[in-house]
């Protein structure tokens, strides 16, 4: 069976650069600098979810959620094998079960690139409240880029990941996670190809989203994320982090949060934007962003989240020509035998959050980085749960 993974190569390559610079600047550790807190804003008012059984959630047996229980605890006992700090599993707003290991369940823990897929959620916020469109040109909050190769640039490009922002491995996952300033060096970094020709699971380029949304909403991002998506939510355990600079937010990795915070956030895209009868995002954002592929240069990809369509597959690490096409093209699915509408926000270590709009089932798991012999965790464990855990 497919699974969305890194090569043990690129895997040890990324894996140290991200550790070194985990180091260096902190910033997906409690000890990075997470900005002054947000202050609450009347309008952004708490709702609650359902009738609290577990960390807010309502719960039911298995069984009654149509699971076989037996198979659930035998997935379990394979994401606890591969490093895993906790997995959760829930269907149709209720929790099936969750088990935690070596923390608490309201710990945060660092998520990595699923933090993508949440700063995807604020450009959407931001372009609900009238402060961006998709459409606009990222030159108008970056003036940088005026008058350059890259004036032509748009949001949707960076939610695309085919902005044609200059991408190389060692940029993406060694200068800028040593950057002092992330956001900076990304916005001050060359355009590679024209926009809309080449994908690149560009880091750099998704960090630039950090300064749009600043210069869109007037707030740091981190704050903008703590009143109009985290509480809204009921979030309570997480946040985004800062860089070393403190000024701007991690966007492309660092955001802290636990296994049942994070199925609030799929739980939003699986009720098309909606909590408790608010409208968080536009429903057509939300089928723009998982409900079919953002760019024909890779089916396997919506805005910012990863996508179980059929087509032309481009992974993280893909080689590339000259020109920022693959070498080795290929068609299929991520994960083979699994329902198409499945959709995903993955992070580097198998941090992993799916969504089955077809079951309404949501698996979330979350473990420590390990470059020992622990086997590693992908989409196609998590799709376990639908495809042979259901009865």
């Amino acid at each position: 069976m497919h699974r969305l993974r890194l090569s043990s190569k690129a895997l040890a390559v990324v894996g140290t650069a991200l550790s070194t610079a985990a180091l260096v600047s902190c910033a997906a550790l409690p000890g990075v600098a997470p900005g002054p807190p947000a202050e609450k804003s009347v309008s952004s008012e708490r709702l609650e979810l359902p009738t609290p059984g577990v960390d807010g959630w309502s719960t039911a047996a298995p069984a009654k959620l149509g699971f076989r229980a037996g198979r659930l605890e035998e997935l379990a006992r394979h994401a606890k094998s591969t490093g895993s700090t906790c997995y959760a599993v829930l269907r149709r707003g209720q929790l099936a079960r969750d088990w935690n290991w070596n923390q608490p369940r309201e710990t945060p823990r660092e998520v990595f690139s699923v933090t993508k897929s949440v700063a995807s959620a604020l450009v959407g916020i931001a372009a609900a409240d009238g402060d961006l469109e998709l459409d606009d040109k990222v030159a108008r909050y970056v003036p940088q880029w005026r008058g350059t190769a890259s004036s032509g640039v748009t949001i949707r490009n960076l939610l695309a990941n085919d902005s044609g922002r200059f991408w190389s491995s060692d940029s993406d996952y060694s200068r800028m996670v040593q950057a002092r300033d992330r956001t900076r060096y990304a916005v001050g970094l060359d355009q590679q190809h024209p926009p809309g020709t080449a994908w690149a699971y560009n880091n750099a380029a998704i960090q630039v989203l950090d300064r749009v949304l600043a210069k869109a909403t007037g707030q740091p991002t981190d704050e903008f994320a703590e009143e109009q998506l985290f509480e809204p939510l009921g979030m309570s355990h997480t946040r985004l982090t800062r860089d070393a600079s403190g000024r701007s937010t991690n966007v492309f990795f660092g955001m802290q949060t636990t296994c049942l915070d994070i199925a609030r956030f799929g739980q939003l895209f699986l009720d098309k934007g909606v909590v408790d009868g608010r409208r968080l995002l536009p429903r057509r954002f939300v089928t723009a962003s998982v409900g079919r592929s953002s760019t024909p240069l890779n089916a396997a990809y919506g805005y910012l989240w990863w996508l179980n369509r059929p087509g032309e597959l481009r992974g993280a690490l893909d080689a590339v020509d000259p020109t920022g096409q693959p070498v080795e093209p290929r068609d299929g699915t991520l994960v083979p035998g699994a329902p198409s509408s499945l959709y995903a926000a993955l992070g580097l270590g198998g941090q992993t959050l799916m969504v089955d709009p077809r079951s309404r089932t949501i698996v979330v798991r979350i473990g420590a980085l390990s470059f020992d012999e622990t086997p590693d965790y992908g989409l196609a464990d998590a799709a376990e749960v639908v495809t042979s855990a259901l009865r």
